[in-house]
């Protein structure tokens, strides 16, 4: 289970501002919190490794092996076609999914077949391997090799990325507390989960799109979805997009996205036509790179590291801000209590 990322910032800022010890901005924070994810995420081999080197209990949530392991089970995952970081792609050799961490085990899974790994070797053992009529890889007995995020796979009758499976860990996310600024110029955190292609939604949203006003339209409020709803389309694929207008003095002065929906581009145009708001001419939305999460500060992730971490993230929070800010007494009893975690953890 995640860590909410707005509850990780406003604790960091609650302690932060108890103190009159300085402001964390939401461009500090989610670069200290990425950093801060990564770090804890790449002790958690170490600790295993250290675990598997001590006699554990066999009680119920106490055995150190499998809390660590559970901890790194959050980011386990296997490769999906469907999901482009998830992806393999190539023709053998295949190219790894870009958001790989560690590469786990890796299976040929013919269609109507049974499962088989394949064994990892080195290009020396694959040359000594390949030397025996009796050793020489078969789609019974696979073997690949692993270099330059590629896996070459033997026999090369493997040749398609829907006859393998890869099971890795992936790599943690980059953490981004989103926002918009409200009516008081306030922060206001957006719970959208974050998209680079995903329209920001929430009020007035689309206003600043607005490439031809409508013209003495009749006032009132309008909501519709563009290819469903009529009167209402776009010029792209996209589809499932949800706005409201609103119409004052004949002109649009708010436009707002509801719902975000899937496909829409930069260029793309959304129209609402006179049929629908009256007057002279149809109101003529272009989206622009403003109107996505990648081009602005909407859309949230949160923190992709077990629940059980919360405390220890926002020690090392503090800690990092301790040293943006440059106030050793921060730094100092962060870094206490960090170390005593770690003590107790691994004592």
């Amino acid at each position: 289970m995640a860590i909410s990322v707005d509850t990780v910032y406003k604790t960091v800022l609650l302690i932060l501002n108890k103190e009159q010890r300085g402001y964390m901005t939401p461009d500090e924070f989610n670069k200290i919190g990425s950093q801060v994810q990564r770090e804890i995420f790449e002790a958690y081999f170490e600790d295993l490794n250290q675990q598997l080197r001590v006699p554990q209990s066999d009680m119920d949530y106490a055995n150190r092996v499998a809390i660590t392991d559970e901890k790194i089970a959050e980011f386990k995952t296997e490769n999906d076609q469907t999901v482009a970081e998830k992806s393999i792609s190539g023709t053998n050799p295949f190219t790894t999914p870009s958001e790989l961490y560690r590469l786990g085990s890796f299976t040929y899974e013919p269609a109507g077949g049974i499962p088989v790994e394949i064994q990892r070797t080195t290009r020396g053992e694959y040359y000594n391997i390949n030397k025996s009529p009796l050793t020489t890889p078969s789609t019974s007995f696979p073997i690949y090799l692993y270099e330059d995020n590629k896996v070459i796979v033997y026999p090369n009758t493997i040749n398609t990325a829907a006859d393998v499976k890869m099971q890795y860990l992936k790599k943690p996310t980059d953490v981004r507390w989103g926002y918009y600024t409200g009516g008081l110029g306030q922060l206001v955190h957006d719970t959208t989960i974050y998209g680079p292609n995903l329209l920001n939604t929430g009020a007035g949203t689309l206003t600043s799109s607005i490439t031809t006003d409508a013209s003495n339209a009749t006032d009132g409020t309008y909501t519709g979805k563009p290819g469903v709803t009529s009167g209402f389309s776009t010029s792209g694929s996209g589809t499932g997009l949800d706005i409201t207008v609103v119409i004052s003095s004949g002109v649009a002065t708010v436009v707002t996205i509801n719902t975000a929906g899937i496909g829409f581009e930069i260029g793309d145009t959304i129209t609402i036509d006179t049929t629908v708001i009256s007057g002279l001419s149809n109101l003529v939305i272009t989206l622009t790179a403003a109107d996505f999460n990648s081009g602005s500060t909407f859309g949230t992730t949160n923190f992709e590291l077990h629940n059980s971490e919360r405390t220890e993230v926002i020690l090392k929070m503090l800690l990092y801000q301790g040293v943006v800010i440059r106030d050793p007494q921060i730094v100092q009893v962060a870094a206490q209590k960090v170390q005593q975690e770690e003590v107790n953890e691994k004592s």
